[in-house]
C-alpha cells in the first residue's frame, strides 16, 4: 500500500521552540499563564476534557500542539447562543468540531428512542450537557461568533453523516451534515493525517476553498474536481474480486533507428543489450471518481438508496478507494479517498504525547463515568476487518490494522503504574476495536491494497490473512511482567473465529487474563440474522468454548462465558427469536443487560433497516428482501424473549407464541419456555431448569423455521 511520510518529522513543526501545556487551555487566565494571546485552532466537543488518549480531542489536541500550534478546548459549551463559543477569542485558522467520543444521538436516546437521563462522558454523569445533533449546533454557533473563521468538522458523528445517510430518530433520509452545519470540510475516519495536513497548508496562506485534493476529507463544491474522471455508480454494482493488481511498471525495450542501427559495428552489436525502461503505469483507481446516485433520488427511493450504500461499502480501502461524488441539488458532495493508515512508527508517536491522563483539573472531584471506566486501560491497535453490519468501526476506523508497538505499550503501562492516582496494579484492558487483532495483518500486501472484500473473515476467513497470534501472546507475557502489575485483564471483545485459529491464544487467555468471567459476542443463533450480521455461526461458538472451557479446567480456574446477543436486528424473524431464548434457556444463560439492534448511520445493517434490502449482494427492486422487525410491539417482543425468565415479559411473550402458532412451548415443564398463567410467579418454567431443578441438564427443544412453519 501506499506509504505516507511519518507524522513526526521535525521539519513539519511550525513552531519547535514552544513546550507542551500542562493541559490545554480551557479559559483565558490559562491562556495568560502560557503567555498566548490568542489560539491558533480551538476545538469544540461535546464531551468534558480529559486529558487522555481514549479521548479523541485529547488526541488531536496534542497532535497539532506536537506540530507547534497553539490549540485550545471549548468542552460542553452552553450553546443557546454565542458567547460561550467566544470565551478563548478568535481563533487564527479554524474551529474544529465535534460531538465527541459518541454520536450526540446515541448518547442521548435509547435504541427504542426513550430519552436517556446520564451522559458518560460529562462530570457526575449529568444528563443534557450536549445538544441534539451537536456537530450541527456547535459549528452554527461557531459561524454565529466569528462568521469569517472556516469550521472542520470531525469526529464519529460527522463521519457517519458525511453523505446522505437514514436518520433512524426522524425516521427519514437527511442531506450530508455539510449542509447542515454550514462547515468548509469534514474530515472522516481517525483525523491525524488530514488535520495535521489542513492545519499546515491553512498555516501557509492557503484559503480553505483550495484544500481539495486531502485524503480523509468530504468538501462540498459546485462541480467534480478537474482533472478526475468520473464513472457512474450503476456501472459498479455487483460483488466481485478482488481487482487484479496492475504492474506499476512496463518494460520497453528501447531501440535504434534503422540509420543508427546500419552503422553500428557489429562486434558492439553482438555485445549490445536491450535496456529496460521502467514507466510508471496509473492504477485504475487513481483520479477516478464515482457518481453516487443523488441526495433527491435516495430519499425517496429505497431501492437507490441500498446500491448507494452498497457502492459507498466496496470504496472504503486506502488503497484502492475511488473519490465519491453525490450530487444535492446544485452542488456536490465531494469526498476524496480515506487517509492511509498510521504506520507503527505514528501510532507509538500518537499514543507517546504528553497526556496528563486524567481529567482537566477545572472539574474538581466530579466523577466522569467513561474516563473511570478506562482510566487503567490500554488501547494496541486501532482498526477492524470484522465488517459485522451493525458496527460503525470500518465506516470510521476502517479495516487495515494499525498496531503500536510493545516498547509503546510497556510504556503506557508504567505512566499508569507511576502516575494515574488509585492505581492498585491491575490494568482493565489490553485492547481497542478487538482484543486480538494486534499485529493481524493480511499476508499479502498487493491483495490489502486492493481488495474489497467487506469482511476478511466472513463468510470464511481470508486465506491472506494471518492468524498467528504470536505478537499478542508476546505482548501479554511481557506486560505481566512489569514490576508492581498483579493482573492484566482483557476486556475488549475476543473474535473467536481468529482466537481458534490458533489455541495458543485461548489458552493464554483462559490462564492469566480472564477475572472470573469472559464476554463474547456470537450476537445471534440462526443463520437468517447472522448471515445479515456477517457473523460465524454457533459451531465457531461451540469450538472457541470447549477450547476456553478446556483451558480453564487445566488452571484450575471455574471461569464462564457471557455472551452478548443483539435482537430485533434486520434478518431476523419472531421464530429466530424464540429458537434463541431456547437456546438460553437450555443452556441455563439469564441475561441481565440485553441490546435492540441500534441502527446507526451508514453501517450496513441500518441500510437493511431503512430499505429492507441486502446490500452485502447486487440490489435491484426483485432482489433479497430482508426481514425487519420496525414496529414497536415486534421489537419489545423479540427484546423479551431475550430475558425469557423476567415475569414481566411473560405476558408479550404468551401473546407472541399463540401468534407463531406455538402454545406447546407455553406450560409448567422444563420444556416449556414461559407458564400459562403469569401469576404461578416462580413456580412458573420461567424459573424451571435453574435452581431448584431436580435436572439441571434439561433438554429444550430447538427449533429451525422450517420446523415452526410445520407446527404451526
Amino acid at each position: 500500500m501506499q506509504t505516507a511520510p511519518t507524522l513526526f518529522k521535525p521539519e513539519t513543526c511550525v513552531n519547535r521552540q514552544r513546550a507542551a501545556a500542562p493541559f490545554l487551555p480551557m479559559s483565558r487566565k490559562e491562556m495568560k499563564t502560557l503567555g498566548w494571546d490568542s489560539c491558533d485552532i480551538i476545538l469544540v466537543t461535546g464531551d468534558a476534557y480529559v486529558d487522555h488518549p481514549s479521548f479523541g480531542m485529547a488526541v488531536i489536541g496534542r497532535m497539532l500542539e506536537a506540530k507547534g500550534f497553539r490549540v485550545g478546548i471549548i468542552a460542553q459549551p452552553e450553546w443557546t447562543s454565542k458567547d460561550a463559543f467566544m470565551k478563548l477569542g478568535k481563533p487564527n485558522l479554524f474551529f474544529g468540531v465535534t460531538a465527541g467520543n459518541m454520536d450526540s444521538m446515541i448518547n442521548r436516546y435509547t435504541a427504542d428512542r426513550k430519552l436517556r437521563h446520564d451522559d458518560a462522558y460529562t462530570p457526575n454523569n449529568e444528563g443534557g450537557k450536549r445538544p441534539d445533533r451537536a456537530v450541527i449546533v456547535y459549528s452554527q454557533r461557531c459561524k454565529e461568533a466569528y462568521k469569517d473563521v472556516p469550521v472542520v468538522l470531525g469526529g464519529i458523528e460527522a463521519s457517519l453523516r458525511r453523505i446522505a445517510h437514514y436518520d433512524y430518530w426522524s425516521d427519514k433520509v437527511r442531506r450530508s451534515v455539510l449542509f447542515d452545519a454550514k462547515a468548509e470540510l469534514l474530515i472522516y475516519g481517525n483525523a491525524e493525517r488530514p488535520l495535521v495536513e489542513v492545519a499546515h497548508r491553512l498555516s501557509q496562506g492557503e484559503a480553505i476553498s483550495e484544500l481539495n485534493d486531502v485524503r480523509g476529507t468530504a468538501i462540498i463544491r459546485k462541480e467534480a474536481l478537474p482533472g478526475w474522471s468520473g464513472l457512474d455508480s450503476s456501472h459498479l454494482d455487483k460483488p466481485g474480486k478482488i481487482d487484479p493488481i496492475p504492474s506499476p511498471y512496463a518494460e520497453i525495450e528501447e531501440s535504434c533507428s534503422t540509420k543508427e542501427a546500419e552503422t553500428v559495428d557489429p562486434k558492439e552489436a553482438e555485445q549490445a543489450k536491450p535496456i529496460v525502461v521502467q514507466l510508471e503505469k496509473k492504477r485504475p483507481w487513481e483520479n477516478v471518481y464515482i457518481n453516487l446516485p443523488a441526495f433527491e433520488q435516495v430519499k425517496v427511493n429505497q431501492v437507490l438508496y441500498a446500491h448507494a450504500s452498497r457502492i459507498f461499502h466496496l470504496e472504503t480501502n486506502p488503497g484502492c478507494a475511488r473519490a465519491l461524488a453525490q450530487r444535492h441539488g446544485d452542488r456536490i458532495v465531494w469526498l476524496n479517498p480515506p487517509a492511509l493508515p498510521l504506520s507503527t512508527e505514528d501510532m507509538d508517536g500518537v499514543f507517546g504525547l504528553p497526556y496528563q491522563r486524567v481529567p482537566h483539573p477545572s472539574y474538581g472531584k466530579a466523577k466522569i463515568p467513561a474516563y473511570d471506566m478506562i482510566k487503567f486501560s490500554i488501547n494496541i491497535m486501532r482498526g477492524c476487518y470484522g465488517g459485522c453490519t451493525f458496527c460503525s468501526i470500518t465506516e470510521h476506523e476502517g479495516r487495515i490494522i494499525q498496531s503500536r508497538s510493545e516498547d509503546s505499550i510497556i510504556n503506557e503501562i508504567e505512566q499508569i503504574r507511576d502516575q494515574v492516582p488509585g492505581f492498585t496494579g491491575v490494568i482493565s484492558d489490553l485492547g481497542g476495536p478487538t482484543a486480538n487483532m494486534y499485529r493481524l495483518n493480511c499476508k499479502s500486501p498487493k491483495a490489502e491494497e486492493t481488495c474489497r472484500r467487506l469482511s476478511c473473515v466472513y463468510p470464511t476467513i481470508c486465506h491472506h490473512m494471518d492468524t498467528d497470534h504470536t505478537p499478542t501472546i508476546d505482548l501479554y507475557r511481557r506486560a505481566r511482567k512489569v514490576e508492581g502489575i498483579k493482573k492484566i485483564l482483557i476486556a475488549s471483545g475476543v473474535r473467536y473465529d481468529l482466537a481458534i485459529e490458533d489455541p495458543r491464544y485461548v489458552k493464554e487467555l483462559a490462564l492469566h487474563h480472564v477475572g472470573g468471567y469472559l464476554k463474547i459476542a456470537p450476537e445471534h443463533t440462526e443463520e437468517g440474522p447472522l448471515s445479515k450480521m456477517m457473523k460465524p455461526g454457533m459451531g465457531t461458538y461451540h469450538k472457541f468454548k470447549e477450547l476456553f472451557d478446556k483451558y480453564s479446567k487445566e488452571a484450575g480456574k471455574k471461569q464462564y462465558l457471557i455472551p452478548y446477543f443483539i435482537s430485533a436486528h434486520p434478518g431476523t424473524k419472531d421464530e429466530d427469536m424464540v429458537t434463541l431464548a431456547l437456546w438460553l434457556k437450555k443452556n441455563k444463560f439469564r441475561l441481565d443487560q440485553v441490546q435492540n439492534f441500534y441502527p446507526s448511520p451508514l453501517a450496513n445493517a441500518t441500510t437493511m433497516y431503512h430499505t429492507e434490502r441486502n446490500p452485502l449482494h447486487k440490489v435491484s427492486h426483485t432482489s433479497e428482501r430482508v426481514s425487519v422487525a420496525k414496529k414497536g410491539r415486534q421489537r419489545r417482543l423479540h427484546k423479551a424473549l431475550l430475558r425469557y425468565h423476567d415475569e414481566k415479559n411473560w405476558p408479550i411473550i404468551r401473546e407472541g407464541l399463540t401468534n407463531m402458532g406455538l402454545t406447546k412451548l407455553i406450560g409448567g415443564g422444563l420444556h416449556h419456555l414461559v407458564p400459562a398463567d403469569s401469576k404461578r410467579g416462580s413456580r412458573g418454567a420461567g424459573n424451571r431448569g435453574y435452581k431448584g431443578a431436580k435436572n439441571s441438564n434439561f433438554a429444550a427443544t430447538r427449533f429451525t423455521n422450517k420446523q415452526f412453519k410445520q407446527k404451526r
